[in-house]
């Protein structure tokens, strides 16, 4: 028997860092933040009593409810399951990973999960979201004397909708903030309300074309109310939304002032030669949760 299977084998389900990340995963498929559910609510304000948008805006309300309720996931689709784990130094993160991954297959068979990973050559769906790059970690080392968890469930919809683009761009622009703000409009006309909008955009500007993509799904880790540290990007986030929202898409592509929720940017330096703009786009069910964690895996504070 391998070490892996018997670290597994030793995993028992009463643990307190398997039932931690179990109910993690529990709460961030069925139950949306409420910085998430107050911006879908706010958003019916905005539309008009009985048009498409409203019907739209309302039935999404009506599947937070009923998921929060009955402990169902949001979407049949439970997406890509992302750890992003900061830890102390000397800490068992292969440990981690382990029970985390077991935690996954658990989740799975309850139900908290759907069966939603599959061999990439042959269809073959594995039955308990595990298999090569499933799921996945980040981890992170730092001087805190505890672990930070945030886990993401990001659906295939939306995915598909993710962008990236190369400035100079001869319709978009050039190496500057108006080309990026082009480049994410863009983006967004792109999808047309696929990707179960509204949707909330991660950017990153910046970095290579890997560390772009993953730097801007780190975006999506922030609170929808929050304000960029930087004032330019603060201001190019609230442009981009108000210039979305403008553009009649709305949700599902239904029409409407609603298109986008929420717009987060970072920045990465880059190389000389090339200026990328990655965009990742989240789906109205903006399943992201956390937790603080004693040494002994206990939970102490519970994040979002």
């Amino acid at each position: 028997m391998s070490a892996t299977a018997q670290t597994i084998d030793r995993i028992s389900p009463e643990t307190n860092l398997f039932e931690s990340i179990l109910e993690l995963i529990r709460r961030t498929s069925t139950i949306l933040p409420d910085d998430v559910v107050r911006a879908v609510t706010g958003a019916r304000k905005n539309e008009v009593e009985g048009s498409n948008a409203d019907v739209a805006l309302n039935v999404i309300g009506c599947n937070i409810g009923l998921a929060r309720d009955s402990s169902l996931p949001l979407c049949q689709d439970t997406g890509t399951i992302l750890f992003y784990v900061h830890t102390p130094a000397g800490y068992d993160q292969l440990a981690f990973e382990e029970i985390a991954t077991e935690a996954v297959r658990t989740a799975t068979k309850k139900g908290y999960l759907r069966q939603n990973s599959v061999d990439s050559i042959t269809g073959k769906n594995t039955g308990d979201n595990t298999g090569p790059g499933s799921p996945v970690f980040h981890f992170h080392q730092w001087r805190e004397p505890h672990v930070e968890v945030k886990l993401m469930l990001k659906g295939g919809g939306c995915e598909n909708m993710n962008a990236q683009y190369s400035l100079p761009h001869p319709d978009l622009g050039g190496r500057d903030l108006k080309g990026v703000e082009n480049a994410i409009l863009d983006c967004v006309l792109q999808a047309q309300g696929q990707g179960c909008g509204p949707g909330i955009l991660g950017v990153c500007i910046g970095g290579d074309r890997g560390t772009g993509y993953g730097f801007a799904k780190e975006q999506l880790l922030r609170m929808l109310d929050d304000t960029n540290h930087d004032p330019v990007l603060a201001e190019l986030e609230a442009r981009v939304v108000e210039k979305a929202n403008q553009s009649g898409i709305g949700p599902m592509g239904f029409g409407g002032k609603t298109t986008l929720l929420a717009c987060k940017i970072g920045k990465l330096n880059r190389l000389p030669a090339s200026f990328f703009v990655s965009i990742a786009y989240m789906c109205w069910a903006y399943r992201r949760r956390g937790a603080e964690l004693n040494l002994s895996g206990e939970v102490s504070n519970w994040l979002y």
